[in-house]
Protein backbone atom coordinates (compact mmCIF):
# COMPACT_ATOMS: atom_id res chain seq x y z
CA UNK A 1 0.00 0.00 0.00
CA UNK A 2 2.91 2.64 0.70
CA UNK A 3 3.65 1.53 -3.29
CA UNK A 4 0.62 3.38 -3.82
CA UNK A 5 1.49 6.43 -2.06
CA UNK A 6 5.11 6.72 -3.40
CA UNK A 7 3.90 6.75 -7.08
CA UNK A 8 1.17 9.44 -6.12
CA UNK A 9 4.30 11.82 -4.65
CA UNK A 10 6.38 11.27 -7.26
CA UNK A 11 3.68 12.17 -9.97
CA UNK A 12 2.57 14.81 -7.83
CA UNK A 13 6.55 16.24 -8.30
CA UNK A 14 6.58 15.29 -11.82
CA UNK A 15 3.50 17.47 -12.76
CA UNK A 16 4.66 20.71 -10.51
CA UNK A 17 7.80 20.46 -11.75
CA UNK A 18 8.80 22.90 -14.01
CA UNK A 19 10.45 20.79 -16.72
CA UNK A 20 7.95 18.68 -16.89
CA UNK A 21 6.47 17.53 -20.03
CA UNK A 22 3.32 15.59 -21.22
CA UNK A 23 5.37 12.26 -22.49
CA UNK A 24 7.05 12.28 -19.09
CA UNK A 25 3.41 12.00 -17.53
CA UNK A 26 2.77 9.67 -19.77
CA UNK A 27 5.62 7.07 -19.38
CA UNK A 28 4.87 7.60 -15.54
CA UNK A 29 1.39 6.91 -15.82
CA UNK A 30 2.20 3.71 -17.87
CA UNK A 31 4.72 2.18 -15.04
CA UNK A 32 2.51 3.24 -12.31
CA UNK A 33 -0.16 1.07 -14.07
CA UNK A 34 1.90 -1.95 -14.22
CA UNK A 35 3.74 -1.21 -11.00
CA UNK A 36 0.05 -1.17 -9.39
CA UNK A 37 -0.92 -4.44 -11.28
CA UNK A 38 2.13 -6.41 -10.07
CA UNK A 39 1.28 -5.02 -6.36
CA UNK A 40 -2.34 -6.27 -7.02
CA UNK A 41 -1.12 -10.01 -7.87
CA UNK A 42 2.52 -10.18 -6.68
CA UNK A 43 2.01 -12.26 -3.44
CA UNK A 44 0.01 -14.78 -6.18
CA UNK A 45 3.17 -15.16 -8.34
CA UNK A 46 6.71 -16.26 -7.87
CA UNK A 47 9.39 -13.69 -6.52
CA UNK A 48 11.53 -14.68 -9.61
CA UNK A 49 9.14 -14.89 -12.28
CA UNK A 50 7.94 -10.78 -11.38
CA UNK A 51 10.74 -9.24 -13.36
CA UNK A 52 9.95 -11.10 -16.66
CA UNK A 53 6.41 -10.31 -15.99
CA UNK A 54 7.20 -6.30 -15.71
CA UNK A 55 9.39 -6.91 -19.12
CA UNK A 56 6.32 -8.09 -20.89
CA UNK A 57 3.67 -5.94 -19.13
CA UNK A 58 5.73 -2.82 -20.25
CA UNK A 59 5.11 -4.28 -24.23
CA UNK A 60 1.09 -4.51 -23.55
CA UNK A 61 -1.37 -2.25 -24.92
CA UNK A 62 -4.43 -0.75 -22.09
CA UNK A 63 -6.83 -3.73 -22.85
CA UNK A 64 -4.51 -6.48 -22.21
CA UNK A 65 -4.06 -4.56 -18.99
CA UNK A 66 -7.95 -4.41 -17.82
CA UNK A 67 -8.12 -8.02 -18.39
CA UNK A 68 -5.06 -8.77 -15.95
CA UNK A 69 -6.79 -6.57 -13.66
CA UNK A 70 -9.60 -8.67 -13.56
CA UNK A 71 -7.74 -12.56 -14.45
CA UNK A 72 -8.84 -15.14 -11.61
CA UNK A 73 -5.55 -16.16 -9.78
CA UNK A 74 -5.40 -18.50 -6.91
CA UNK A 75 -5.23 -17.99 -3.92
CA UNK A 76 -1.57 -19.51 -2.35
CA UNK A 77 -2.76 -19.47 0.76
CA UNK A 78 -6.60 -21.11 0.51
CA UNK A 79 -4.24 -23.64 -1.42
CA UNK A 80 -2.58 -24.21 1.80
CA UNK A 81 -5.45 -24.53 3.37
CA UNK A 82 -7.15 -26.49 1.54
CA UNK A 83 -4.29 -29.12 1.48
CA UNK A 84 -4.05 -29.19 5.32
CA UNK A 85 -7.97 -30.20 5.18
CA UNK A 86 -9.15 -31.71 2.18
CA UNK A 87 -5.45 -32.52 0.93
CA UNK A 88 -5.61 -35.92 0.81
CA UNK A 89 -8.16 -36.39 -1.27
CA UNK A 90 -6.29 -34.26 -3.78
CA UNK A 91 -8.98 -31.13 -3.83
CA UNK A 92 -6.11 -28.58 -3.72
CA UNK A 93 -4.58 -29.83 -6.71
CA UNK A 94 -8.40 -29.79 -8.18
CA UNK A 95 -8.47 -26.34 -6.99
CA UNK A 96 -5.33 -25.07 -9.13
CA UNK A 97 -5.98 -27.18 -12.21
CA UNK A 98 -3.65 -29.76 -11.92
CA UNK A 99 -6.90 -32.34 -12.68
CA UNK A 100 -4.02 -35.65 -13.31
CA UNK A 101 -2.28 -35.13 -10.32
CA UNK A 102 -5.95 -34.32 -8.51
CA UNK A 103 -6.87 -37.56 -9.62
CA UNK A 104 -4.17 -39.75 -8.75
CA UNK A 105 -4.38 -38.48 -5.03
CA UNK A 106 -8.22 -39.06 -5.37
CA UNK A 107 -7.91 -42.57 -6.22
CA UNK A 108 -4.62 -43.17 -3.94
CA UNK A 109 -6.10 -41.25 -0.83
CA UNK A 110 -3.28 -38.71 -1.02
CA UNK A 111 -0.77 -41.90 -1.86
CA UNK A 112 -1.17 -43.04 1.45
CA UNK A 113 -0.94 -39.97 3.11
CA UNK A 114 2.86 -39.84 2.19
CA UNK A 115 2.15 -37.62 -0.65
CA UNK A 116 -0.61 -35.67 1.02
CA UNK A 117 2.23 -34.28 3.50
CA UNK A 118 4.71 -34.00 1.07
CA UNK A 119 2.02 -31.79 -0.66
CA UNK A 120 1.48 -29.09 2.00
CA UNK A 121 5.02 -28.32 1.69
CA UNK A 122 4.61 -27.76 -2.11
CA UNK A 123 1.17 -26.52 -2.70
CA UNK A 124 1.89 -22.98 -2.40
CA UNK A 125 4.93 -22.65 -4.75
CA UNK A 126 2.81 -24.71 -7.32
CA UNK A 127 -0.28 -22.32 -6.98
CA UNK A 128 2.22 -19.62 -7.51
CA UNK A 129 3.73 -21.14 -10.45
CA UNK A 130 0.27 -21.96 -12.34
CA UNK A 131 -0.54 -18.31 -11.62
CA UNK A 132 2.95 -17.46 -13.44
CA UNK A 133 1.63 -19.72 -16.42
CA UNK A 134 -1.75 -18.16 -16.33
CA UNK A 135 -0.12 -14.57 -16.73
CA UNK A 136 2.04 -15.14 -19.66
CA UNK A 137 -0.84 -17.08 -21.80
CA UNK A 138 -2.49 -14.07 -21.56
CA UNK A 139 0.38 -12.15 -22.28
CA UNK A 140 0.65 -13.72 -25.38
Amino acid sequence: MDDIWIHRFILYLVCHSQYCTFIDLLIFMESSKIDQLIILHGAKLPPEGLPMIKEKLMSCNDDTLAQLVFSQLKDPTLALVLSIAIGYWGIDRFYIGDLGIGAAKLLTCGGAWIWYIIDIFLIMDATKKKNLETIMMQLR
